[in-house]
């Protein structure tokens, strides 16, 4: 599948601007907190971000939306635009701002638009 790095187009690697690097791909994703399976996807979209670990944004129906609770947190990225968060409730415990969106990234980011992403050091992250 192609690669999409921040200004440029999609297929192309070219790194004239690399701080991210955005890949469709069909590996499978399994989130888990605790001994609830949160997520399990087979279509992530790949995130690499120099400097960070890499994050799998998943589609929405592909995550217990009924496990999230929005909050008011924001934080906001060059590279990236507007993330708003969900916090997680599982087992009789919140995990606070667990899971983040941007429901409209600059168009750069535009293939993560509307997907979910989890910390993945704050959950068990299978990738296969």
């Amino acid at each position: 599948m192609g690669r999409y790095r921040t200004g440029e187009g999609l297929g192309t690697d070219m790194s004239t601007s690399s701080r991210i690097a955005i890949t469709p791909t069909d590996l499978h994703v399994v989130v888990r907190v605790g001994d609830e399976t949160v997520a399990d996807s087979y279509a992530p979209v790949l995130l690499e971000e120099k400097g960070l670990p890499a994050r799998y944004y998943l589609p929405r129906h592909d995550v217990r939306t009924d496990l999230l609770r929005p909050t008011d947190h924001r934080t906001t990225c060059p590279w990236k635009g507007e993330a708003s968060y969900w916090s997680l409730e599982v087992g009789g415990r919140a995990y606070e701002n667990l899971v983040w969106c941007y429901e409209t990234p600059i168009p750069e980011a535009k293939l993560i638009a509307g997907l979910l992403c989890f910390y993945n050091d704050r959950v068990q992250l299978t990738v296969d």
